[in-house]
């Protein structure tokens, strides 16, 4: 009997390195009488299909409460070979509780997503990939899983693989892993395009169990999830692909040659997906006729995804590149026709800072799903110029502001509150009274009191290009120092 209870000990605690790489922990608390029981708390970049829940509950501190090891791993930019530490844009930490288990999936520059522990950060399993992995994946609760482990699905992309050509078959940059054990199901190869990226930085939306996505080949995406309808293509299993359009046209690969990339995460916004491409375009894909029928051109490269408001319109991340003009954000109302649709934008101002000349990289965010402080629907934004910038969602000032291409004026946004972070390509979160702001000068926290009096409350050093997620007064970040951090009241 004592033999047969410590074989179960070991068993219970060892670590086991599956076919595909996975090195996997044996979890408790799978019901083995059925299906385990699964709440999703963070399931995509910015929480929902809107692109704009942030969390339930931000700390009133940055007390350090645990940190996590992610490594380094090594990538190619060009012809160097560097070492990236940590996670990076977009880099959130997704969440989910399994029964009564709380777990975090981070992606890695280490090349692995890591499950851990909420609770104390202890590792659960571990799965590489080919590269460094920079976007945020999606969590897809599949109700034709044939086995406990299809339940809960990560979908997730990386760079598209260290030693592997641009000009290569196959390059199987993004894929899908069971959340709850690690086990491989799918690869999607991406295709050689125009674009001059096979990398896969966006995470994808699932409505009524199809998946839709931007890839960094310029190509959106349709395809089923589930691993039951994957087929063998190319001599790796891939999933069914449904449909695919491709987000850039021949005048973009002329302006832009190959920066045709989407790094972006599309947004729904009734029955159409918006998403950003850095060709230029903000494209709407119409649900119902299964095509692209609304393109919005700005002609920069736009890296934030697309966030939806409460008065159901569009912000729009502007970076300040193959424009005259400024970068910043615009507010569009998609019900209009493109020419008419501009509701007011933004300028940021220019500052020249690693490859960037200005505008905001990262996405907006807006209290939408939140209590409003004084009633007021806000936008909050970081730039390239070093600050972070609150302003009102309906209310306008009085001035009039050129446009990114210098040939249009438009009304601009109240100015409600600014405040020097330093740069940053992270997207703030705002959680009912607080905002949680990350950037390359450490992570600030800040109160909003009546009568939008906005003040910080809190610092935290590091450097941070990823978002943040807060759950229960905690707030959970990836630093570029090699950490995964979980910060609050201790």
């Amino acid at each position: 009997m004592f033999l047969h209870l410590l074989v179960d000990i070991i068993v219970l605690f060892q670590i086991m390195i599956l076919p595909n790489g996975t090195s996997f922990i044996p979890f408790v608390g799978q019901d083995s009488a059925g299906m385990p029981q699964i709440e999703l708390i963070n399931k995509t970049f910015l929480g929902n299909e809107e692109r704009n829940y942030y969390g339930n509950r931000l700390p009133d501190s940055l007390a350090l409460i645990w940190k996590y090891k992610l490594g380094t791993g090594i990538t190619i930019v060009g012809k160097d070979t560097l070492k990236w530490s940590g996670a990076g844009w977009t880099g959130q930490p997704l969440m989910f509780r399994q029964d009564t288990t709380l777990y975090i999936l981070q992606g890695a520059y280490d090349h692995r997503v890591h499950k851990i522990l909420a609770s104390n950060a202890d590792a659960v399993w571990q799965y590489s990939f080919d590269d460094v992995i920079k976007g945020t994946g999606t969590l897809y609760l599949n109700d034709s899983a044939r086995t406990d482990s299809e339940k809960l699905i990560l979908m997730q992309g990386s760079r598209q693989g260290v030693g592997l050509s641009l000009y290569a078959n196959v390059i199987p940059s993004y894929r899908a892993i069971s959340a709850l054990t690690g086990e491989e199901f799918w690869r999607l190869n991406s295709k050689k395009t125009l674009s001059y990226s096979r990398d896969v930085d966006g995470s994808c939306l699932v409505i009524n169990d199809t998946a839709y996505i931007g890839l960094e080949n310029g190509v959106f995406t349709v395809f089923n999830p589930n691993p039951g309808a994957a087929r063998n293509i190319s001599g790796i299993l891939q999933p069914e692909i449904l449909d695919q359009d491709t987000l850039y046209d021949v005048r973009d690969a002329k302006l832009h040659r190959g920066n045709l990339v989407t790094e972006s995460s599309g947004a729904r916004l009734g029955n159409r997906i918006y998403i950003a491409s850095g060709s230029g375009h903000i494209y709407g894909y119409n649900l119902q006729s299964n095509r692209i029928d609304w393109d919005y051109f700005i002609g920069s490269d736009m890296d934030g995804s697309v966030v939806i408001t409460e008065d159901s319109c569009l912000l729009v991340s502007v970076e300040k590149e193959y424009i005259p003009g400024n970068g910043g954000i615009f507010k569009l109302d998609p019900s209009k026709h493109p020419n008419e649709a501009v509701v007011w934008f933004f300028p940021t101002g220019d500052k020249i800072f690693a490859k960037w000349k200005g505008g905001v990289i990262g996405s907006a965010s807006t209290n939408k799903q939140y209590t409003h402080a004084e009633g007021e629907q806000l936008v909050c934004f970081t730039a390239l110029d070093g600050y972070f910038y609150v302003v009102s969602l309906t209310q306008l000032a009085d001035n009039m502001v050129n446009g990114p291409n210098l040939k249009r004026q438009y009304q601009t946004p109240k100015l409600i509150f600014s405040y020097k972070t330093g740069q940053s390509i992270s997207t703030p979160i705002i959680v009912n009274d607080k905002i949680a702001v990350a950037g390359y000068y450490g992570i600030y926290l800040f109160d909003i009191k009546p009568g939008l009096e906005i003040s910080k409350i809190a610092h935290f050093p590091g450097n941070y290009e990823s978002t943040p997620f807060a759950h229960n007064g905690r707030l959970y970040i990836a630093a570029r120092d090699g950490y995964l951090y979980c910060l609050g009241n201790k």
